[in-house]
């Protein structure tokens, strides 16, 4: 594993040519040119194609790439200056921002499960593998870079294995002969998410469910089973408590534990995809959910009242596959996707409801499967005219990009 200079092509998008790169697609001769020409999501508009006036160029550069030698990266959290990897070998591994021109991928942990999804709360790591197990890290607040992470915990934890075994109800049909007890999954944790006062430890499988754990002890409190008929692949939690899950069945769910319940029920279900949703992110004031899915669309959806209800307001379009992941900084969103690019979205400072494509990150040989963004504190852009942004992309031919993005303020115009 190295660390690579990485000059690679990156496209910055106007309204022109954001234009002319549509009609490339739909003159692609090929034998998938026909699928180019239609619309993925014909009856939800396309919000891209009400762009913001022209602006100075956005810059994008690929500033390094962290090399794998034989696995590649499945989940990416950012604490700090600090990048933590789960990869497909199931080691968990962190390289600093800070020591960009020297550092590599220095493995902290070691698992024999494919690390599925990362979160952090406080000093804790929390990885979600295949093997079906959730798993808590202590994280060293003096060099975390330089210490091995010591595994505190695995959930579900001995106490609640035992406590119900002896019990008949503790028990829930998995397959047609066979019975688990209820706080355990039984297959791939696909996803983990974190309430806003980081209390709770939501976990979403493979296995149609999704289960709350207290992150203060491990305890499993909740188990929502049967939450879907296919595998659910993301989760999120709202800053008011509402969890959205998306599924292969094609549907993103709306939960919520009311006051005075003692379990989550169902309060909305958003049918616009027509395929498995992939991958689900806020905006960065919680107004707005994203959804990415394998029809090649983004979509966007607002809140429609208060009970976690939302509505579609348009699509973000321009990937030629799958939209396997997303991750939003500041107004940018950014998405990841089979068709092995990275797209930068900007939303609308004016009219919110608009969006531009400023550019595609180009060079992953392979499809991308996990991002994360930040706001670059480091640079060193002396004309204090734009905002600065680092976003981290992994994919499956193995390598780690990070790409520094320049977006200059609107009212420097």
């Amino acid at each position: 594993m190295g660390l690579v200079p990485c000059p690679l092509p990156c496209h910055s998008y106007s309204t022109e040519s954001e234009s002319n790169t549509n009609h490339h697609l739909h003159s692609e001769s090929s034998t998938s040119s026909s699928l180019f020409s239609q619309p993925s999501l014909p009856s939800v508009p396309s919000l891209s194609q009400h762009v913001l006036q022209a602006a100075p160029t956005t810059h994008l550069s690929c500033i390094a790439t962290i090399k794998s030698d034989s696995s590649y990266i499945c989940s990416l959290v950012l604490s700090g200056t600090f990048l933590y990897g789960g990869s497909s070998d199931g080691d968990i591994r962190s390289w600093s921002y800070r020591d960009i021109s020297s550092n590599t991928w220095r493995t902290i942990a070691t698992t024999t499960s494919t690390v599925k999804s990362l979160v952090i709360v406080g000093d804790k790591l929390f990885s979600a593998h295949q093997d079906h197990k959730t798993r808590a890290w202590k994280i060293e607040t003096t060099n975390p870079n330089d210490k091995k992470l010591k595994c505190t915990a695995t959930l579900p934890i001995l106490k609640d294995r035992f406590s119900g075994i002896f019990f008949p109800n503790s028990y829930v049909q998995i397959r047609r002969h066979k019975k688990s007890t209820w706080v355990h999954h039984v297959d791939a944790i696909s996803a983990v998410a974190v309430s806003r006062d980081e209390s709770l430890l939501y976990s979403a499988s493979w296995d149609r469910t999704f289960k709350i754990w207290r992150t203060s002890d491990y305890k499993c409190l909740e188990s929502v089973t049967n939450a879907h008929d296919d595998a659910i692949n993301a989760i999120v939690v709202s800053n008011d408590g509402f969890v959205y899950t998306g599924s292969a069945d094609k549907k993103i769910k709306v939960w919520n534990k009311f006051t005075g319940e003692k379990h989550h029920t169902l309060v909305g279900s958003l049918e616009k995809h027509k395929s498995a949703v992939n991958a689900l992110a806020f905006s960065a004031d919680g107004s707005v959910l994203y959804s990415g899915a394998c029809d090649r669309s983004i979509l966007v959806w607002e809140r429609e009242n208060g009970d976690g209800g939302m509505v579609v307001v348009g699509a973000l379009r321009g990937h030629t596959k799958a939209i396997l992941c997303l991750a939003v900084v500041g107004d940018l969103v950014c998405s990841g996707s089979a068709d092995s690019s990275v797209r930068i979205w900007r939303r609308g400072v004016d009219d919110r409801k608009s969006y531009s494509c400023l550019g595609v990150l180009e060079g992953h040989r392979r499809p991308v499967k996990c991002l994360t963004a930040a706001v670059d504190n480091n640079s060193d852009d002396p004309s204090d005219c734009a905002d600065s942004f680092i976003v981290y992309s992994s994919s499956l031919d193995g390598d780690t990009k990070v790409w520094q993005i320049q977006v200059p303020f609107v009212n420097s115009i």
